[in-house]
């Protein structure tokens, strides 16, 4: 008789904010079964999205790295020898103090990124990385714009508890695919609809899986978001549901705010959105005369040049209507501000050193050939680890990261999963385990929980942890840190404990932890988190950031330079797909199988007037360089929009370059980001 799988469970360490808490089917002590939503999580509610439910096709996929590997061939030939765990970590850590003697310990570059780790796995490199005094890194790829923008306002990132959304009448989400990267978004949303009757309205410059569910799809061209912004704003003075009181109490230039939006009428943004004055008047109409309000935020509003000031825009509106009162209703980005934990024995920040040059990771490509910009008065980077990211495939300007990983000066090893692009280039590659095979602790920005997540089953082969991995190159590199004595569950328990939260034996029991704060405190209702408690209209950008002089002081549509031109006049987005995650299930069966190919969507008129039909193949380029994809004809894409789904691997492409070869690794105002949505190329069918 077939035994029954065990029931375990964990949560999901994707770089994504809904961190869901699972359900996982054990069948034995090497394997995992389906998983499901934990329905004692009144966030994840029992929903997760449809990859992770099939997890076990990425760690039991028969690719897996499972021994250390050395390089044999040129770097990126992919040629290598299986080699013991002590002679890879032995010529890793001799590799770091050759180059730490030849250069001082800046030019080695621990570098890693969201991946597949929670916050001890991800955290561990941070620990070696202050112990012995190497390079730091700022992390500007996902979020840095949209950060900004919501921080200028409201100083803190919280909001309102992103289950209210099941209380409102009337749900926005504005700048994010929920159905694709946010599933439990919708599982709110469809609350919403079912016991209130709630509208929903989505902002979004194509039409995705969730514009394809909304009552009313808004679709500006992209980087337009805050000119829609200022237009309902306008109307709000207009019409009389500016909410004075309100922005009398918690808002720091009100008066002069309306006077500066009083030429931001809907016309104005109509020509600079692309949309109609009637749309724009439908949705202030909906959104104004609707006390249960809320807005969701996404991330892909943090993808454009001017992705700063729009969201300061957008987050501006609430605080215009005075819409915060009730549950249902205010504006969401993130709500990592709630969160305290001491991270010393996590990342080291008690032996931090002072004056080490930080290097921004979205800049690998220029940083690795020499880019003073980058690098400062310090050495080049000549010794790297890569753990939980794959800057070959992910990183802006692809073909100056495939260059400086390719130097014969440059040590790479690179810990990971899978061989990708990456580790294509390394010259030590290190396997690693799965989520489900290795103890972490998480938190998330989507909502209000913190999870423990469980060593569940054997690892894959010779896989070891992040945690593991570093512990062991600090044995051998003499660094000291008690962190790097301990295991990962007695780090977590002292972590959880010195933060003021339940012991790992409590967590453990209880699988999550709800950090929500008062409803007052997420609704504002004592004031912003400011010295005067008031919501900032005049953020002072130039405080901000090196760049800042160059935004608008007050809310308003900032027609950043770059892009587009003449030569260049389509504008490419690349927002994800629905069955990858970045680069990661961008190689399981069932992934490939759902997204065919690499396509490219393009609205019939731009189709028409190139000669495009259905399914040809294409070509789109710039001065960075150019790709293959095939044509796909939808409406659902805005007049001189390209929209290309998802980073598929590069080998899915002619000459083996993916998609972000054509994106700018410029530093985006006022102190970076990286500029995805906001590509100018030209378009040829071949």
């Amino acid at each position: 008789m077939k035994q029954s799988p065990e029931i375990k469970y964990s949560a999901c360490p994707h770089d994504c904010p809904s961190t869901c808490a699972l359900v996982v089917e054990k069948i034995d002590d090497k394997t995992i079964g389906r998983l499901s939503g934990n329905p004692e999580n009144s966030y994840t509610a029992g929903v997760i999205c449809a990859k992770v439910a099939r997890y076990a096709e990425r760690t039991h996929h028969p690719d897996r790295l499972t021994v250390p590997l050395k390089r044999t061939g040129p770097k990126g030939s992919g040629e290598f020898k299986e080699i013991s765990w002590d002679e890879a970590l032995d010529t890793v850590a001799t590799a770091f103090q050759d180059a730490t003697e030849t250069h001082g310990p800046e030019t080695v570059w621990p570098y890693m990124y969201g991946g597949t780790m929670g916050l001890l796995q991800g955290g561990s490199m941070e620990r070696l990385r202050h112990e012995m005094g190497y390079s730091n890194m700022r992390s500007t790829t996902c979020g840095g714009l949209v950060d900004t923008g919501w921080l200028a306002g409201f100083g803190r990132r919280i909001g309102p508890d992103p289950r209210e959304m099941a209380e409102a009448d009337l749900i926005v989400i504005w700048g994010t695919n929920a159905v694709s990267t946010q599933v439990n978004v919708m599982t709110h949303v469809a609350r919403a609809k079912k016991n209130r009757g709630a509208k929903v309205i989505v902002v979004d410059p194509y039409e995705n899986p969730t514009a394809k569910t909304a009552d009313i799809h808004i679709a500006p061209r992209p980087g337009t978001d805050g000119a829609l912004a200022c237009a309902l704003m306008h109307i709000a003075f207009r019409d009389g549901f500016a909410d004075r009181d309100y922005m009398t109490k918690y808002a720091d230039v009100p008066v002069e705010l309306e006077e500066h939006l009083r030429s931001k009428t809907p016309e104005w943004a109509a020509e600079i959105t692309g949309l109609t004055v009637s749309e724009i008047e439908i949705f202030a109409d909906l959104y104004l005369k609707t006390e249960r309000s809320y807005i969701r935020l996404g991330y892909g509003l943090s993808r454009c040049r001017n992705g700063a000031v729009n969201v300061h825009a957008i987050s501006s509106i609430p605080v215009v209507a005075g819409k915060w009162d009730v549950p249902g209703s205010g504006i969401f980005f993130n709500s990592g501000g709630i969160y305290h934990f001491d991270y010393p024995l996590i990342e080291g920040l008690d032996v931090e050193r002072q004056g080490v040059r930080t290097i921004d990771h979205s800049r690998i490509g220029p940083a690795l050939l020499g880019n003073t910009d980058d690098l400062g008065d310090g050495p080049p980077i000549t010794a790297m680890i890569v753990q939980g990211t794959n800057p070959a495939a992910i990183a802006p300007e692809q073909h100056k990261v495939h260059d400086g990983l390719a130097r014969d000066d440059l040590f790479l090893c690179v810990h990971e999963q899978f061989m990708t692009e990456t580790a294509l280039f390394a010259d030590i590659v290190l396997p690693a385990t799965t989520f489900v095979e290795h103890d972490d602790i998480y938190k998330s920005g989507g909502h209000t929980f913190i999870h423990y997540g469980p060593q569940l089953i054997e690892p894959v082969g010779k896989s070891r942890s992040n945690h593991e991995v570093i512990c062991e190159l600090a044995k051998r590199l003499g660094a000291k840190h008690r962190g790097f004595s301990m295991s990962a569950n007695e780090i977590i328990d002292e972590t959880l404990k010195i933060s003021s939260y339940p012991d790992l034996a409590s967590l453990s029991a209880t699988h999550f932890y709800d950090c929500v704060e008062s409803f007052e405190k997420h609704h504002f209702i004592n004031g912003y988190d400011w010295p005067d408690k008031k919501f900032r209209f005049k953020p002072g950008w130039e405080n901000i950031g090196p760049r800042g002089h160059e935004l608008p002081a007050l809310p308003d549509h900032w027609d950043a330079p770059g892009g587009m031109d003449e030569d260049h006049p389509f504008k490419l987005i690349t927002p994800p797909a629905r069955n990858f995650l970045n680069t990661s299930f961008n190689n399981t069966p069932s992934s490939l199988k759902r997204e065919q190919r690499p396509t490219l969507q393009i609205h019939p008129e731009d189709a028409a007037r190139t000669g495009i039909s259905d399914g040809d193949n294409v070509t789109i380029g710039n001065m960075h360089g150019q790709i293959d994809l095939f044509a796909k004809i939808v409406r659902g894409a805005k007049v001189g929009v390209l929209v290309a789904e998802g980073i598929w691997p590069n080998a899915s492409f002619n000459g083996g370059k993916g998609i972000n070869i054509l994106v700018s690794a410029e530093v985006a105002a006022p102190n970076g980001g990286v500029v995805y949505h906001d590509t100018g190329v030209w378009l040829r069918r071949i």
